[in-house]
């Protein structure tokens, strides 16, 4: 299979994002791809007042909207990474929320990230992801015709029993959209993607938000593809564009076969809390 990581750098107009995404699309198609990934928040990279403002219920929002389109313009399916969405929650938090398009414009599949960014970089970085996101609570993978796709989202990647339970489910590629942030991003981004790959035995597509947007947040960019051996296949640096990444699903099963680890877990006992 071929797929196409589509690395951006979003800003707070949905509508412009969207007509910046629009010819990466049709690069990323004419290249042969077959699947297309964009990045965490296609939609939207805001600050939080910001993106209240703009966000919209799922039926009303114009990216996914656009999305669609494009899937069955080109016969192709995207997977969006994420999109800020509204959900009707009473407390007014939105879902930060991935979408997978099928070629008939139609869609297969939603994963509302589960691992909320709640965390203290430095002392002058601080994220608090769950005051403005409601977290989810099911794992998701999907079938599609070439190969059979395990869905997270960004700060997801650190949590390794989800992708194992990806992998158990029959997953073969996992994808990982992220806007991670400068700093954690040039220290683990690259390291996180190869171990789970690794563990895993998948594929591992990671199409990553890149630059300076609305509020001055800063991200890593560095999309990648890693093979099931932990071998970096593609890597976008740091400029936005289309990255086309062939993918032999038998590398897959050759990796499991090489090291079995999904096979050996075994029940064990946990540690005893230590005074």
């Amino acid at each position: 299979m071929r797929a196409a990581l589509l690395q951006l750098s979003s800003f707070d107009d949905p509508a412009d994002n969207l007509a910046r995404l629009r010819p990466m699309i049709a690069e990323a198609a004419q290249g042969g791809a077959q699947l297309l990934c964009t990045p965490e928040v296609t939609n939207c990279v805001a600050p939080r007042a910001r993106l209240l403002e703009v966000a919209t219920s799922e039926d009303a929002d114009p990216v996914l909207a656009g999305l669609r389109e494009e899937a069955a313009a080109w016969g192709v399916w995207i997977a969006a990474g994420s999109l800020a969405i509204r959900t009707g929650d009473a407390d007014g938090r939105l879902a930060n929320r991935s979408f997978l398009i099928g070629p008939d414009g139609g869609i297969a599949a939603r994963y509302d990230k589960i691992h909320m960014f709640d965390v203290d970089v430095s002392a002058t970085e601080t994220w608090r992801e769950s005051q403005g996101f409601r977290p989810g609570d099911r794992a998701v993978a999907a079938a599609l015709p070439f190969a059979t796709l395990g869905l997270a989202i960004c700060y997801d990647l650190r949590f390794p029993h989800l992708f194992r339970a990806l992998a158990k489910a029959g997953a073969q590629v996992l994808l990982v959209p992220a806007a991670f942030t400068r700093p954690t991003g040039e220290a683990h981004w690259e390291v996180l993607l190869r171990a789970r790959a690794i563990e895993s035995g998948c594929f591992v597509l990671a199409a990553a938000q890149t630059g300076e947007h609305a509020g001055g947040r800063l991200t890593h960019g560095h999309s990648l593809a890693v093979a099931p051996w932990g071998e970096v296949l593609a890597d976008a640096g740091r400029n936005p564009g289309v990255t086309l990444v062939d993918l032999d699903l038998e590398e897959v099963e050759k990796a499991r076969r090489r090291i079995p680890a999904l096979l050996h877990d075994r029940p064990f006992e946990g540690p005893r809390p230590v005074p």
